[in-house]
């Protein structure tokens, strides 16, 4: 699992394949990625948060700022072992899409919450946002020891249903 690739800047020619989070569901197809020759992990869901923003002038002190955040999944940097795999571990990879998804919505919601002026919007929006990844790296971290990477099958149909219900409820 990778989490909080940040991705600004990218010419035409550097663009990388993306699939935005919704409600389909992955599949197998999806991971393009060349697993690893001595890795012993079985999948790897390559996920991440990206995040643009224009602002309105203003002539009070807080600048209007308007956010367009999004989800992706990389399938190229996402990989799969057939011979390891199966529906249960493409669940847990996609509920590895669906907290990024899940902490995209947190992102937007501190983003309407803080106030922004000329002299620190730049840093504001990165510090919020450097904030918002580390916390998604330790959740998905936390997701993975609590379920051993889907072998604990009673705590991953425990997770199944706390992100099914926290995103249902955001």
């Amino acid at each position: 699992m990778i989490t909080g690739l940040c991705l600004f800047g990218l010419g035409p020619q550097q663009e990388l394949e993306t699939i935005s989070w919704s409600e389909r569901k992955l599949t197998w197809e999806d991971f393009k990625g060349e697993p690893p020759q001595s890795d012993r992990v079985a999948a790897t869901t390559a996920s991440g948060i990206s995040y643009r923003f224009t602002t309105l002038s203003n002539t009070s002190k807080h600048l209007k700022v308007n956010f367009e955040i999004s989800t992706h999944f990389y399938p190229n940097e996402s990989w799969y072992k057939p011979e390891l795999c199966d529906d249960i571990i493409l669940g847990h990879e996609q509920l590895h899409f669906d907290i990024t998804e899940l902490f995209a919505r947190k992102l937007r919601k501190e983003f309407s919450q803080a106030t922004f002026d000329r002299t620190n919007i730049k840093s504001k929006v990165k510090s919020i946002y450097n904030k918002n990844n580390k916390e998604l790296s330790a959740f998905q971290n936390r997701y993975d020891a609590e379920t051993n990477f889907s072998r604990n099958r009673k705590n991953q149909r425990i997770w199944n249903l706390k992100i099914k219900e926290a995103l249902e409820n955001q």
